[in-house]
C-alpha cells in the first residue's frame, strides 16, 4: 500500500511538471523563463470573476516577449493573472518535449496561484502543442479553454515544411536568437506522423472549450482551414475576413494584435464555451463586413 500511494504521488509530479508545490509556491520557477512580456509572471490571486489563470504559449521561432507584448498586457488591464513561458528552443524542439514542458509549467501556475484549472492562448504551434500535452496527460480537465491564433493543427501544406532540416528562413520568418534544425517545423508538415498521432480520435478532448482563430491570408498555415478542428459542442472555427471587411490583411504573424481576433479571446476567456461571434461583437467600433 505504502508503495502505491508513493508511485502514484511520483506519477502526479510527472504530469504536472515534476516539482514540489513549495517549490512552485515561491516563483522562482517564472524567474526561470527568462523576461515576460508586460503584465505577465507577477504574483497574482485569480479573482471570481477570472478564476483561470491565462497561460501564453508562443510559437515556433519565436519567445514570449517577442509574442504576446500587445496581448499579455491586454489580458491584465481585463483582470486576468497571465503567465507565459518560453519553451523548446524557441519552438524549434520535438514537439513532445514542448508538451511536457508546458505541462511541467501549467502545474507550477495551479500551485503558485491556487488555481482548478488554466485557460491556454497559443499562437501557431502555439495553439496545437497544448492539444499534445492534454492528450498524452488526459489533462482536459486541467483546462478551461484553449484558444488558439492561427494554431497549426492539421499542419501546412507548405513546401519548404518538408524538409527534415528546415529552417526559420524556409518560411520566410525573423531567424535572429535560433539555432539548429526544426525538428516541429517537420512534426508540423502535413500528414506528418506527429499529426496523425495527434488528430487520431477526438479532437476536442476532455472538457476543455476550444477556440481557432484563423486569417484567410495566412501564408505559413496552408490552407489557412487546417487551423481548425472538428467538433460541434465545444468548438469554434472563425475566419477574420468573415467579420472585417474583405480587403482586410491579417497575416500568420500578426494575427494575435488583430483587434477582432482580441475580442474573439476575450469572449472565449469571459464566457461558457468558445467564442460566440455576435456576442464578442456586439459592442465593436469597428466597421465589420455585412455591417
Amino acid at each position: 500500500m505504502a508503495v502505491s500511494v508513493v508511485v502514484a504521488v511520483a506519477v502526479g509530479m510527472l504530469a504536472f511538471g515534476g516539482k514540489s508545490e513549495a517549490q512552485a509556491g515561491d516563483g522562482a520557477f517564472l524567474a526561470r523563463e527568462g523576461t515576460p512580456p508586460p503584465g505577465a509572471n507577477v504574483r497574482c490571486r485569480p479573482t471570481r470573476a477570472h478564476p483561470y489563470p491565462v497561460v501564453l504559449v508562443h510559437g515556433t521561432f519565436e519567445t514570449m516577449e517577442q509574442n504576446w507584448a500587445v496581448v499579455s498586457p491586454r489580458l491584465k488591464r481585463e483582470g486576468y493573472c497571465v503567465f507565459a513561458l518560453n519553451y523548446g528552443n524557441r519552438g524549434l524542439g520535438p514537439i513532445g518535449d514542448s508538451a511536457k514542458e508546458l505541462g511541467r509549467f501549467v502545474g507550477n501556475v495551479m500551485r503558485f496561484t491556487g488555481a482548478q484549472k488554466v485557460s491556454l492562448v497559443g499562437h501557431s504551434q502555439g495553439g496545437m502543442m497544448p492539444r499534445r500535452w492534454i492528450k498524452s496527460q488526459n489533462a482536459g480537465n486541467r483546462v478551461d479553454d484553449l484558444v488558439g491564433f492561427a494554431p497549426s493543427n492539421y499542419g501546412t501544406e507548405l513546401n519548404s515544411a518538408t524538409s527534415e532540416d528546415s529552417t526559420a528562413e524556409d518560411f520566410g520568418l525573423p531567424v535572429s536568437g535560433t539555432s539548429g534544425p526544426c525538428r516541429a517545423c517537420d512534426q508540423q508538415s502535413a500528414g506528418s506522423p506527429f499529426l496523425k498521432r495527434l488528430n487520431g480520435g477526438d479532437d476536442t478532448l476532455g472538457s476543455a472549450s476550444y477556440t481557432q482563430i484563423a486569417t484567410d491570408d495566412d501564408e505559413i498555415i496552408i490552407p489557412y482551414t487546417r487551423c481548425f478542428l472538428k467538433g460541434e459542442l465545444r468548438t469554434a472555427n472563425l475566419t477574420l475576413q468573415d467579420y472585417y471587411e474583405p480587403d482586410l490583411i491579417v497575416t500568420h504573424q500578426n494575427i494575435y494584435d488583430d483587434p477582432i481576433a482580441q475580442e474573439f479571446m476575450l469572449d472565449a476567456l469571459d464566457n461558457p464555451g468558445p467564442t460566440k461571434p455576435g456576442r464578442a461583437l456586439r459592442d465593436f467600433p469597428l466597421p465589420r463586413a455585412g455591417a
